[in-house]
């Protein structure tokens, strides 16, 4: 192809080059097993609520189609153009999350929603990829201004969030995007006594989390006492990955499709386990762990501030939000209604997590032309220039 020539010199083409394939290709390859698994789970859900067969279908394939578009679009962004979006991103999440609280639907107890034709939003969704980059650029600024009170003005952006997730209630979202900041300031070299300190308050809020919020007590209740609770929903998923051994039962037969209400989104995992085995799950596994590690090990290339601290926040945010979708379904932890990345039923959280690929692959790709050393770097105005 002429526009994959290596003296093609568009826009795509210098893009095409500098671009990590790999992790392009994993992508790919989630958001093909998004389309399958949603093909096998998602018309018995959509006949159990009495909508139309297809529904759930339609959808995603519009929402992956799009999702595969953002990833495209953001990863050929200059980090000057991550860092604006960054902002603007993270100020708008803020606000629509706060406009939750006030017109938000509210489901189980929880207004997390914004009600828009065709599909609701869930604002908090894109606080996660926004407030990594936010965080990122007001830490390195330490570094280039030297009374920038970048770390004074992270903890407040953090506080805000605190206030809003904490009064949805949505303590899931919460502990990731705590758990991102925590692991940006470690990064940044936070001395390891604070860093003690911040585990420890970590696991103080969650012990109050389990005395005041009545669904986090229930769901912690249930995972340590077996015999407390309902269990149906985990102990079908278990059934199913038992049903399903090594090689699967093969497309289309598997059953717990037809017995979990949420079989298409938070227990995907479990479908893929039943029709297609152990194998193919330990490959989706692979996959994931396969795009954070190659990017975390691209970092050890890197000495601008600004992209080890966003880069390692993001996929962070993305590893841990696969891990608590995989690990609840498997009963290693609660559960919590979380989706797995690409590949569950869901608008917001297949363009929130395009969004954070598509940052990582903008803020990982080979700049053609610039060594290690003369890479772009913030100035004070949060431009990028290259060095001399």
């Amino acid at each position: 192809m002429a526009t994959l020539s290596r003296i093609d010199n568009s826009r795509f083409g210098r893009w095409w080059r500098s671009v990590d394939h790999v992790t392009l290709a994993c992508v790919g390859v989630l958001i093909g097993f998004g389309y399958i698994l949603m093909l096998a789970a998602s018309p018995s859900v959509a006949v159990r609520i009495g909508a139309s067969r297809n529904m759930f279908i339609f959808k995603q394939v519009a929402f992956l189609a799009l999702a595969g578009g953002i990833v495209i679009g953001v990863s050929m962004l200059s980090r000057k153009g991550v860092v604006r979006l960054g902002f603007i991103g993270s100020a708008v999440a803020i606000a629509a999350t706060a406009l939750t609280l006030v017109h938000g639907i509210e489901i189980k107890g929880a207004r997390r929603w914004i009600a828009l034709p065709m599909m609701s939003v869930q604002p908090s969704e894109f606080l996660k990829p926004c407030f990594a980059v936010l965080t990122a650029w007001l830490l390195s600024q330490r570094r280039v201004r030297k009374y920038f009170p970048g770390m004074l003005l992270a903890i407040g952006c953090f506080g805000v969030i605190l206030v809003l997730l904490k009064s949805q209630p949505d303590i899931g979202m919460l502990t990731v995007v705590t758990t991102v900041f925590m692991s940006q300031l470690f990064v940044d070299g936070l001395n390891l006594v604070l860093v003690a300190g911040c585990a420890g308050l970590m696991v103080a809020a969650g012990v109050a989390a389990y005395f005041l919020f009545p669904h986090v007590h229930s769901r912690v209740e249930r995972f340590l006492h077996p015999n407390v609770g309902d269990h149906y929903q985990i102990d079908t998923a278990l059934r199913a990955f038992g049903n399903g051994g090594l090689m699967g039962r093969g497309p289309g037969e598997g059953r717990v499709k037809d017995l979990l209400p949420d079989a298409h989104a938070d227990f995907v995992f479990a479908v893929a386990g039943e029709e297609y085995g152990l194998l193919i799950c330990l490959f989706i596994i692979a996959v994931f762990a396969t795009i954070v590690v190659r990017a975390l090990l691209r970092l050890l290339r890197e000495d601008d501030p600004f992209l080890v601290l966003a880069t390692s926040g993001l996929v962070t945010g993305f590893g841990l939000q696969a891990f608590v979708n995989m690990a609840s379904t498997l009963h290693l932890i609660p559960t919590k209604g979380m989706t797995l990345p690409f590949i569950s039923y869901g608008g917001s959280s297949a363009m929130s997590v395009a969004l954070t690929i598509g940052m990582v692959l903008a803020l990982t790709r080979q700049r053609v032309g610039q060594s290690r050393l003369s890479r772009s770097l913030p100035d004070a105005a949060g431009t990028w220039k290259a060095a001399a």
